[in-house]
Parts: C-alpha cells; structure tokens; sequence
C-alpha cells in the first residue's frame, strides 16, 4: 500500500525507465530484469530478497523495479500490523528517500532512491520479526 504524492513520483520514474530489456549475471547465470524481479518474489524473506536486489542490482534505473520487489516483500512483515502514526512515519522515510535524489541526474540516482527505500522497508520488516519474535528462556 502506498500513500500520497510519492506514487505519482514512482509512477513517473517508472515510466522513465521502461527502456531496452536488461540484463545481469545474477545467481551464477544471466538473468533478464523480469527474471530477476521473479527470483526476488519468490525469495523467502525480506532479508534474504535484500540480499539478492544487492547482488544482481543493476546500478541504474533498473533497480526502481527490483527495489519495488523487496518493498513489497518487506512490507509483508509489517504493513497491515502499522497503526496510522506509525505508517505515517513509514511513509515519511520513505518520501526522505524520493527527495534525497529528486535534484540529481542520471540513473545511478534512480537506484540510490531504489535502495534507500528497500533499506527503509527492511528496517521495518527487521524491527516486526524481532518485536515478533519470542523470548528465550534463561
């Protein structure tokens, strides 16, 4: 779920970057962008979707995709759990990361946006598992 202007920003970039097919050398094999935005959806876990965007990212406006990939598995940890002030705060670190770069040109900038917003995401999804988690007993 996402929330105020920063969609209409996403939407923007995302249509900017619908250029040629891309590819990576991604998991020991070349993969297209759609592939690899598979392999992140079907990755168990925020952690571990994080760490493949990290491994196959592209570097360049590409990663807007990926990074909305491990977004969108992160926040399956912890959405629907926010109360309104805390999605509110969410979605404030996440307007951080969409002004962070707006000013700058190029796509290495467009994946920098991609990242810092994965990275909030996974904050998140961190902070639910470990709240979630029970406590071992002494």
């Amino acid at each position: 779920m996402r929330f105020g202007p920063s969609v209409a920003v996403l939407a923007v970039i995302l249509s900017f970057s619908a250029g040629p097919a891309l590819a990576s050398i991604c998991l020991g094999k070349s993969m297209t962008l759609e592939e690899t935005i598979g392999a992140i959806n079907t990755t168990p876990g925020c952690e571990r979707a994080m760490k493949l965007f990290q491994d196959c990212a592209y570097s360049t406006s590409g990663d807007i995709h990926l990074g909305a990939a491990v977004e969108k598995k992160c926040e399956g940890d912890f959405l629907s759990r926010l109360k309104a002030p805390q999605k509110r705060a969410y979605q404030r670190e996440m307007d951080v990361c969409d002004r962070k770069y707006q000013n700058e040109s190029g796509t290495m900038y467009r994946s920098f946006t991609a990242f810092c917003r994965a990275e909030v995401a996974q904050r998140y999804s961190q902070r639910a598992l470990k709240a979630a988690r029970p406590l071992k007993p002494r």
